[in-house]
């Protein structure tokens, strides 16, 4: 069993920050069983989750591991991203998601809760909650906490303001010990650290991840089709944005495609080793057997140590093996190691990772039609029914049908040579007549 110093460090290997590190120390020091909180805020009607999600579920990963209950919740209050009716289904969607990559890297999921937002959050003792936090807390406080996540406008909503204080409530009536996100989401872990005590509630722990850059060399985005890969991405579709990424030869900075193998590929290779390792020196391991190719992103013969290997023709200089990320950069920066020979490593190791999560989705009916229903087609125009057309008759003798009158009936009908004579001559006799007045 794994001694509280070791549960430390699997739970905050590879974070860019910690923030109350005693807190978490303190909890394994009495023996518990740390609560991590981590919010889903990744339900916006335009894109389906990308692959830069690896970076927390990875994390997740040590998490579980090392014996963390980690709760997961959703919520929608960021510029109404998701609208409300929209949202069950997005949660159904996500959990389907995630269970499968939990499933395809191996990693038990027996101390994974999803939770809706609405559980707990449409509660008296909550409501009462964020009228004393918004009792207490300036607009000035509310905007800054939420800058880096919140999407900022002109015109905002008022939900933009609430925001950072509900996701510091949630922490107390999750009963976590500890919040987990990106970096982006500092502020407003630092305005939970300072908020919450003053509602008489303690403070909470928080680890944060790094960002990852998006292919394109900017930020990550969901609305960008060219800077992300999705989970369900094709293997055609893979390599064809991978070829097209930025990835300047010996630039380091905001290179997405050497971001990816330090935040993901090295993670989940040394992931794979270490159930191997545990495996073949007889030992228990909490890791199961994972969905598809479960080999680690190196070569059959690599030397010992080896975390990841990037294969090329023996004319360019043969395979090339590396026990950390930092061999990789100062390669990479030295010129030594070509964009294209890592941008083709990064697309192997992308489309195995995606090819059982893929599979799972094709060969499961139910997460399809929720996949549908979560995520319309933006595009699509809804099917006008037609006016239901009503028949009505013609009056006799109109419409196509009618027969035209006889030209014997339209003799009858005209006036004879003598009536037309007699019509004119009591015509004249009243001009004759003279108006009399009585």
């Amino acid at each position: 069993m794994a001694t509280p110093d070791e549960k430390y460090e699997l739970i905050t290997r590879r974070l860019q920050e910690v923030l109350g590190a005693d807190i978490i120390k303190g909890v394994l020091a009495e023996g518990r069983q740390p609560k991590c909180y981590w919010g889903a805020y990744h339900l916006q009607a335009h894109y389906l989750s990308h692959i830069g999600y690896f970076v927390p579920l990875t994390k997740i990963a040590d998490f579980l591991r090392a014996g963390v209950d980690v709760r997961d919740i959703h919520a929608f209050l960021d510029n109404m991203k998701a609208p409300l009716e929209l949202v069950a289904h997005r949660t159904k969607y996500y959990e389907f998601l995630l269970r499968t990559v939990f499933q395809s890297l191996g990693i038990p999921t027996s101390t994974l809760r999803f939770v809706e937002g609405s559980s707990y959050q449409l509660t008296k003792e909550y409501n009462m909650d964020n009228y004393r936090l918004c009792a207490s807390v300036t607009e000035h406080d509310a905007k800054k906490a939420g800058a880096e996540v919140v999407k900022q406008v002109d015109s905002a909503l008022l939900s933009g303001l609430l925001y950072p204080g509900l996701q510091a409530l949630d922490e107390q009536y999750l009963g976590v010990d500890f919040q987990f996100g990106g970096v982006d989401q500092r502020k407003i872990f630092t305005f939970a650290e300072l908020y919450l005590p003053r509602l008489g509630y303690a403070k909470r722990a928080h680890l944060m991840n790094a960002m990852v850059p998006g292919l394109a060399g900017g930020k990550m985005s969901a609305s960008d089709p060219n800077s992300k890969i999705d989970f369900l991405d094709t293997a055609e579709t893979v390599r064809k944005k991978l070829k097209a990424a930025f990835c300047e030869e010996g630039t380091i900075e905001g290179n997405g495609v050497l971001a990816f193998v330090e935040a993901v590929l090295i993670p989940i290779s040394q992931l794979r080793l270490e159930r191997k390792a545990a495996v073949a020196a007889g030992n228990g391991t909490l890791l199961e057997e994972g969905l598809g190719d479960q080999r680690p992103f190196i070569t059959d013969d690599a030397p010992e140590g080896t975390v990841f290997s990037i294969e090329r023709d023996p004319k360019f200089g043969g395979t090339t093996h590396y026990a950390s990320f930092a061999a990789i950069v100062d390669d990479f920066a030295a010129k030594t190691l070509h964009p294209g020979d890592l941008k083709k490593a990064v697309a192997n190791g992308i489309v195995r990772l995606l090819d059982p999560i893929r599979k799972a989705f094709e060969e499961n009916e139910e997460w399809q039609k929720i996949e549908k229903l979560a995520y319309p087609d933006p595009n699509a125009k809804d099917k006008k029914k037609k006016k239901e057309k009503v028949y009505h008759p013609p009056p006799p003798g109109k419409g196509k049908n009618a027969q035209a009158p006889s030209d014997a009936l339209a003799a009858a009908a005209a006036p004879s040579v003598e009536e037309i004579a007699h019509a004119k001559a009591e015509s004249a006799k009243q001009v004759s007549e003279p108006n009399t007045i009585s």
